[in-house]
């Protein structure tokens, strides 16, 4: 059985604490120096097969006429204002060398020169695109080679080009591009070190002791470290998308210190039993190890079922996440009770500060008593429990209309990608985006690239791009290129809205099923709308498509895991049902923020802009992996606590009673550690950091303590039914979580009690 298994890694672990840390942190160092050695940079790539903008790059990579690679843009514009490129012979002649710099950067395969435009007339530099009407705002497109071909140096170069040229040249001079997409740094750092002191100050307020604070950080800092090294050197391998790293980091930290505080919660209770630190460590690993094992596998079986998606980098990231995820699970079981025997029986008790914050709450002299000074924690938790459990209907109708509401919003869910409009002014792509928006309109910031096969119609390209030129949603058409070796032209066209717009998707649709197809008429030729912009599009409704199927492949995977553990089958349709309220309400949540602007000032959000569009697939199989820790953690010490007395409502008001304060604690922990990056300059990382807090506070409060004792006791011995025939066929879980298991593996012991001093 894995609790045997457990019981001895970890009482091993804590006998031989010295050695255990000395392997992490050999394995530590080691992975640090493959990833020096072998490791690559983040670098997203928004495509999968059979997509159409995926047929347009493998059209235009047939042409090799060079815009299948990277591109950036450099927009200038006089510092004296002044002055236009028209009237200023200097302005001008500073962008000449701005371009003549730009193009002898390393990979650069060429530029455009709106300066060489200005000499053949005003009106044609206009007409390419290269200077606005004005005449205030230019703009130099830099073409690059496929990304396979680059690296985050030729983005460094281009960014060092420009801070030496505005101290020469009386230019403003912003960047953007999707050269910066692919290689500029992800949020992190920062935001990582607020939620790991988050984190910190609430483990301390919960033991009351440094150490025990200490403990849980230490072990997710060495986790995190062999996680992200390791996933660097899946960068050397494939291409790893940019948010693997801040999303690694951001559920590497919240489950790592989740697990490790529930392990601990369950160390200190048998120290408090009077058992030695090794024992103590051997039992916690072996009954709180496994609910921690459990869900640390849900959440990558369900991270991994992203696959079903067929988008690539979508795959590669959840990979990459799983890859912490998995390291934290190990970490728990073996780095955590080595650190457990080598604090010894200091855990047991609380630090003098611990006793003193205790006292204070325990009330002052002088002062009105509070009515409930003196109280424990776990008798409050009884209380308030034992309530809910008198008014069941209440509470259940009560907290499930409110889910319900706060879910609402989900129906209007636009999902996306938001573009540069949506940094901060500090960010030199926003001020691109803005100069670009404001001298040529903002579809300029998302062109679309259509690339045609005539297959010998020689009149094809003129229909072509007079039916796209005619469109409503297109503001303007560069002149088509031909390949002369393979006849395939491509054809740059600018649409009236923004990359974020609903409209430029509805755009991008028109033209694939009404336009195009018109212009083609029935004959061999094709063509194909590729781009930053389409590529999304394809990608944000691929994985639309897919995200009911990837649903409900994790609901009756979760369903039937549950199943086989509690041997249930109202326990785990229950904790399905109520997990999709939570995640539901999670949603709606982002949308009124994201989509609708409530609050979004208070993370700092520019505008308001559409869910990233594979946020929600991503979200839905963390949270459901994560909401999966609390249900095990809890029904595993309401379970025990039936099989013990037989009776529903003891069993509830204890177990959930029981575990209660370490949910809670974990909660806190989980939500100070995701709101950290909700603060971060990236929309995604935003949607990433507020989506899961906002999922976990629900999950933790309103699921755990309000519906799950509610509904359990209005369906009273219900909870633990299974129909024989069923019972024989279904396996038995090799992580069971009844008491029985946990005599068999751990021996006859003080029943363990939940210490609080």
């Amino acid at each position: 059985m894995l609790s045997k298994a457990l019981l001895r890694l970890g009482a091993s672990a804590a006998r031989h604490p010295w050695r255990v840390i000395a392997a992490w942190l050999i394995a530590a160092t080691l992975t640090v120096l493959a990833a020096v050695a072998f490791g690559g940079r983040t670098a997203d790539s928004m495509t999968a097969p059979g997509l159409d903008s995926q047929q347009a790059a493998e059209l235009i990579e047939r042409a090799g006429t060079g815009q299948e690679g990277m591109t950036a843009q450099v927009v200038v514009t006089p510092l004296d204002n002044g002055a236009t490129f028209f009237d200023d012979g200097g302005a001008r002649s500073a962008l000449t060398r701005l371009q003549t710099e730009v193009k002898r950067l390393p990979h650069v395969l060429g530029t455009s020169d709106p300066a060489e435009a200005l000499t053949a007339g005003r009106e044609a530099a206009v007409r390419g695109g290269l200077v606005s009407a004005d005449g205030r705002i230019a703009v130099v497109r830099v073409q690059y080679p496929d990304q396979s071909r680059l690296s985050a140096d030729d983005l460094d170069a281009l960014v060092g080009l420009g801070d030496r040229l505005r101290a020469e040249l009386p230019l403003r001079i912003e960047m953007g591009g999707n050269l910066f997409y692919a290689f500029s740094d992800p949020d992190g750092g920062t935001s990582e070190l607020i939620g790991i002191l988050a984190a910190a100050a609430i483990l301390f307020l919960a033991f009351g002791s440094l150490v025990a604070a200490a403990l849980p950080i230490g072990m997710a800092v060495f986790g995190l470290t062999v996680g992200v090294a390791t996933m660097t050197v899946l960068a050397g391998v494939t291409d790893v998308p940019a948010f693997a790293p801040v999303l690694g980091s951001m559920v590497g930290l919240g489950v790592g210190i989740d697990y490790a505080l529930f392990v601990l919660a369950r160390h200190r209770e048998y120290l408090a039993c009077g058992l030695a630190p090794h024992e103590a460590a051997g039992r916690a690993v072996a009954t709180a190890g496994r609910p921690v094992v459990f869900a640390g596998g849900t959440v990558v079986v369900s991270i991994l079922g992203m696959a079903v998606a067929n988008v690539p980098f979508m795959t590669v990231g959840g990979l990459a996440v799983s890859i912490v995820v998995l390291t934290m699970v190990l970490a728990s079981v073996t780095l955590l009770p080595a650190f457990l025997g080598a604090a010894g029986p200091r855990l047991g008790r609380a630090g003098r500060i611990g006793r003193a914050l205790r006292a204070r709450r325990a009330g002052r002299p002088g002062r009105r008593q509070d009515t409930t000074a003196g109280v424990a924690p776990a008798d409050r938790w009884r209380r308030w429990i034992g309530h809910v459990g008198r008014h069941p209907v209440l509470y259940a109708v009560g907290a499930a209309g409110l889910l319900l509401t706060a879910t609402l919003p989900v129906l209007g869910l636009r999902v996306g990608l938001p573009d540069d409009g949506s940094l901060p002014p500090s960010r030199t792509e926003r001020r691109a985006y803005d100069l670009v928006a404001e001298g040529f309109g903002p579809g300029v910031n998302g062109p679309l690239v259509i690339a045609a096969d005539p297959a010998g119609d020689p009149g094809v390209l003129d229909r072509l791009v007079g039916a796209v030129a005619a469109d409503p949603g297109i503001a303007s058409v560069a002149p088509a290129h031909t390949d002369r070796a393979t006849g395939i032209a491509t054809v740059v066209v600018f649409p009236t809205t923004s990359p974020q717009d609903k409209a430029t998707a509805d755009t991008i649709a028109r033209l694939r099923t009404e336009v195009l197809p018109a212009a083609i008429g029935h004959g061999p030729a094709r063509a194909h709308i590729g781009g930053a912009a389409a590529s999304l599009s394809d990608v944000g409704e691929r994985t639309s498509r897919r995200l009911p199927v990837f649903v409900a492949a994790v609901l009756a995977l979760s369903f039937l895991l549950l199943m086989v553990v509690f041997r249930s089958v109202v326990v785990p349709l229950k904790a399905v049902l109520l997990n999709l309220l939570s995640i539901g309400a999670a949603y709606g949540f982002m949308v009124a923020v994201f989509q609708w602007g409530w609050g979004g000032a208070l993370i700092g959000l520019e505008a308001t802009v559409p869910v990233v569009s594979f946020i929600p697939m991503f979200l839905f199989a963390i949270l459901f992996g994560l909401s999966m820790d609390y249900e095990v953690f809890l029904l595993s010490r309401v379970r025990e606590e039936y099989v013990r007395t037989g009776d529903n409502g003891t069993a509830i008001v204890e177990g959930v009673s029981g575990t209660a304060r370490v949910i809670t604690s974990a909660a806190l922990i989980m939500v100070a550690v995701f709101l950290s990056f909700a603060v971060a300059e990236d929309p995604s990382t935003k949607m990433f950091g507020l989506g899961l807090a906002t999922a976990i506070f629900i999950d933790a409060t309103v699921v755990r303590m309000v519906l799950v004792p509610a509904t359990m006791t209005l369906l009273g011995p219900a909870n633990w039914w299974l129909p024989n025939w069923l019972d024989r066929m279904l396996p038995r879980a090799p992580v069971g979580i009844d008491g029985a298991d946990d005599t068999e593996a751990t021996g006859e012991a003080p029943r363990p009690r939940l210490v609080d001093r």
